[in-house]
């Protein structure tokens, strides 16, 4: 049975493109371009928290890398390296295997250089963090919303919701939709292009993984400021087409995780921009809403009325 060293060697030695030193050595050699900022986030996946024990090992390398490729996504950011700390509860290594190749494909499909990481036994964990750079004062953050801007959400958020809910036998998606709404949870495609595209143009953003309208209030208490949605402008047509039961599809839509598309705002004027973006793209970019100059969420709904909303995001310690 191959020891620690051995399965560093065999699974997790990667070709780098951008590092001065990578795998191999007790610390990695990072040289930033110029006039650059670090962006550096970290993500845990736990097994039975984040992905289910029998989860496929490729889908999940991938997924692991995925959601800190889109962090950096999230800031605007260009994602260069990575690193990887698993703890494993036994060498399984047709496992280790396919969650490697999983993992480096999500690397290379980013242009994401695997430089290290750590290995120990213990119940099944995973633990990533991404290095990013962005020209100096040109990061995204999630304070800079302002009274008037417009709410933009990309891509298709609630897909991976009702991708779970299908697999834990909430809710029956509609033939040929099932195979679309897995995808979604399993393979998240972080929104690289999209995320720097909005240099200049967002003026706060994130991706959602715990929710719209969590990640949302994210935005909103850290500008200060209040939102309001408009029902008659949600992207709903794809999930309804996968999923007929309108109040499922408004949760999975509003409240479901693991989408990891971008929700941005943007000044009025910049409209045509962000419509622009759309086009070259070829990502849809759905206006949902403004922001107010007063505290609270709200949500106009198709016949004129607004509501407060009063949400809670997914938080470990309390869900």
């Amino acid at each position: 049975m191959p020891g620690e060293f051995d399965l560093i060697r065999r699974y997790f030695h990667a070709h780098t493109t951008h590092t001065v030193l990578g795998v191999g050595d007790d610390g990695a050699l990072l040289q930033p371009r110029p006039d650059m900022q670090l962006v550096v986030s970290t993500d845990m996946l736990v097994s039975g928290t984040h992905f289910f024990a029998d989860a496929d090992p490729f889908l999940l390398g991938w997924k692991t890398a995925a959601v800190n490729v889109s962090d950096m996504a999230a800031m605007g950011a260009n994602p260069r390296w990575i690193t990887l700390a698993l703890a494993l509860p036994a060498i399984d290594e047709p496992w280790l295997g396919g969650f490697a190749r999983g993992f480096r494909d999500c690397c290379e499909a980013y242009c994401v250089d695997w430089i290290g990481g750590d290995t120990t036994r213990g119940p099944l964990n995973l633990c990533a963090t991404v290095f990013g750079e962005v020209p100096a004062g040109e990061a995204i953050r999630r304070d800079g919303a302002l009274h008037g801007d417009d709410i933009w959400v990309s891509g298709w958020p609630g897909m991976a919701a009702l991708g779970l809910g299908q697999l834990r036998g909430e809710l029956q998606l509609l033939s040929g939709w099932e195979e679309s709404c897995l995808e979604r949870l399993h393979r998240p495609m972080p929104r690289v292009a999209l995320g720097i595209a909005l240099r200049g143009i967002a003026t706060a953003m994130l991706d959602i993984s715990d929710g719209l309208l969590g990640d949302l209030s994210h935005i909103l208490d850290a500008s200060g400021v209040g939102a309001m949605i408009e029902e008659t402008a949600l992207p709903v047509e794809t999930l309804l087409a996968a999923c007929k039961r309108t109040e499922q599809v408004m949760a999975a839509l509003l409240g479901g995780g693991d989408d990891y598309e971008l929700l941005f705002c943007a000044p009025r004027e910049r409209r045509g921009q962000v419509e622009a973006l759309a086009r070259h793209l070829e990502l849809p970019l759905n206006r949902i809403g403004r922001i107010l100059d007063k505290s609270g969420l709200w949500i106009q709904r198709g016949n004129g009325v607004c509501e407060a909303i009063s949400v809670q995001g997914f938080d470990h310690f309390k869900s």
